[in-house]
């Protein structure tokens, strides 16, 4: 889907739940403003606990990334009507938590909700599920979100990309996302390109 094509809205959604790989929303946040893609994040509670544990930032440092932030609590936010029209949503990361609240519907948090809503109003929700090795409920959980039309597109590196840095694995991760979308990043080395490393 081409960005532009939506209504004229350039509008994401992104969502930020506890699982590891916190830096994978800060570092969306970044290309989608370098994109102009007006941002709208929520942050599960335990996601800023692994804030803590796995980076230097501040929250004041992630939510100045974006161009709304919503308590995770809020459910009179924008984001929680299918009538506030946007490109979709990402969820990066997404614990397996969140995935089951989006999987059975169960809207406890502004996450789960705005992904709901996401669903029901039939645009794309990307969802960076990270847990390893997968219960059985997580599969069954998965099952139900594709069946419901998500994707589940767990961080894995891409090795044929030659990665250089655990940066670069992060940004082919998240061109990818975005290139469900229909957004170019310019961050993905692309398969067939091997003349020279992503620098």
């Amino acid at each position: 889907m081409n960005a532009r094509s939506y209504h004229g809205t350039r509008r994401m959604v992104v969502g930020i739940s506890g699982a590891s790989g916190f830096i994978y929303g800060v570092r969306l946040l970044q290309l989608l403003a370098e994109l102009d893609i007006e941002t709208h994040l929520t942050i599960s509670r335990s996601a800023m606990l692994t804030m803590v544990h796995e980076t230097d930032y501040k929250l004041t440092d992630v939510t100045s990334l974006a161009d709304f932030t919503y308590r995770c609590d809020d459910m009179a936010a924008a984001v929680s009507s299918g009538s506030f029209r946007t490109l979709g949503m990402i969820v990066a990361p997404c614990s397996m938590k969140t995935l089951a609240e989006i999987a059975t519907g169960m809207s406890s948090s502004l996450i789960s909700r705005a992904a709901d809503v996401t669903l029901k109003e039939r645009r794309p929700l990307v969802l960076l599920a990270r847990e390893a090795p997968y219960t059985l409920a997580h599969l069954r959980n998965m099952s139900a979100v594709t069946e419901m039309g998500g994707i589940v597109a767990p961080p894995v590196p891409a090795f044929y990309a030659r990665p250089l840095s655990l940066d670069h694995m992060i940004d082919h991760t998240l061109g990818r996302v975005l290139d469900l979308f229909g957004l170019e990043a310019g961050v993905v080395r692309r398969w067939g390109k091997h003349e020279q490393a992503v620098v």
